[in-house]
């Protein structure tokens, strides 16, 4: 006697689909919440530059600016992009 494997019935996938659309929705608000940090970053090193005088700001903001980037390319990578792989740290 064969066991046939077990398909998740409707109602879970209908479950399942949901909170995925839910967690998604939740990296899409962080995800636009980094956007708005990478450019009013940008625009800020921007001023400081112009103004001249505050090498360490522009030092800061010029990291700030690049560990935003990485994280925002990580996110989406992890979940975006990710289909059903599961990321091992």
């Amino acid at each position: 006697m064969s066991t046939a494997p077990q398909l998740p019935s409707d109602g879970a996938r209908l479950r399942d689909e949901r909170v995925h659309e839910v967690a998604m929705g939740e990296v899409s608000d962080v995800l636009l919440n980094l956007e708005h940090t990478l450019t009013r970053a940008k625009r800020a090193l921007a001023k400081v530059r112009k103004d001249g005088g505050e090498q360490n700001i522009e030092l800061a903001l010029t990291a700030l600016i690049t560990d935003l980037g990485r994280t925002r390319k990580r996110l989406m990578q992890d979940t975006y992009y990710a289909g059903d792989a599961v990321r091992l740290v």
